[in-house]
């Protein structure tokens, strides 16, 4: 029997590979379990720089899987349970969007309803210029879950993201670069290998000032100016008592590429 998650690190970039293809890697028990077991190591992994989501066959992600829901409905949980299993499951998109590493979802085809809250839980975007997107909730009478109503009121606004949710229509990934919701769109079949060199720059950049960018913009999503002027004042002076700072700083006078170590 496969495995429904594939787990492979190499040169400091850890990936995780939704690996359900039959079933669009839609979200079962296993796959989010070593997921979010494995993103936990890596969050504190020193020799992790960068974490990469992507998924086996057509699909990112199809979101839930109806089937199992079907399942579960004729074996009802209480209602508390059913609650505190999906915030189980959600922890997923949590710690895509904060641990103190760049993650970046390499979107390969469908993603739909809490594949999209996963995809849009990254830090960066990449998607195939086949990828299909979609929230789908509206369709089975669900309200979003998995981050997928903050997220895309992030990511393209309010008004916008009520559209989405109301309409449920599946639109490509030009048009989802267009409002906002990705970084790039590349040729299906370079996909891979232009996932693979940014993941590559970014592993060779300031880590610690990747960390503390990352913490910051995540904190003016939802901050008052004030505050995050005072993270700011932390972070920036934290960020130069690094290593990396000094040779950044030496690199530019001597006009030449720094070699930044991630310390």
């Amino acid at each position: 029997m496969p495995e429904d998650v594939l787990i492979h690190v190499e040169n400091r970039i850890a990936t995780l590979t939704f690996n359900r293809p039959d079933k669009l890697n839609a979200l079962s028990a296993d796959l989010l379990n070593k997921s979010i077991d494995a993103l936990h190591a890596w969050s504190e992994d020193p020799d992790i720089a960068v974490v990469v989501v992507t998924g086996a066959g057509r699909a990112f992600c199809a979101g839930g899987d109806i089937g199992t829901m079907a399942k579960s409905n004729a074996e009802p949980l209480s209602l508390e349970r059913q609650v505190d299993r999906l915030r189980r499951m959600q922890h997923l998109s949590w710690l895509l969007y904060s641990i103190p590493k760049v993650t970046i979802s390499s979107i390969n085809g469908f993603a739909m309803g809490a594949g999209l809250g996963v995809a849009l839980a990254c830090d960066l975007r990449i998607a195939s210029d086949q990828a299909k997107f979609g929230t789908a909730y509206a369709k089975i009478a669900f309200g979003g879950d998995f981050g997928v109503t903050w997220l895309l009121t992030q990511s393209v606004g309010a008004a916008r993201a009520k559209e989405l949710l109301f309409l449920a229509d599946t639109f490509d990934a030009h048009r989802a670069e267009q409002m906002g919701m990705l970084n790039r769109v590349v040729p299906h079949d370079t996909l891979a290998a232009e996932t693979h060199a940014l993941a590559q720059r970014i592993a060779a950049g300031p880590l610690v000032s990747f960390r503390y960018m990352k913490g910051n913009v995540n904190m003016a999503a939802s901050a008052e100016f004030r505050n995050v002027l005072d993270r700011e004042s932390e972070t920036h002076t934290r960020c130069g008592q690094t290593e990396d700072h000094k040779e950044g700083v030496a690199a530019f006078l001597e006009k030449r590429a720094p070699a930044f170590r991630g310390k």
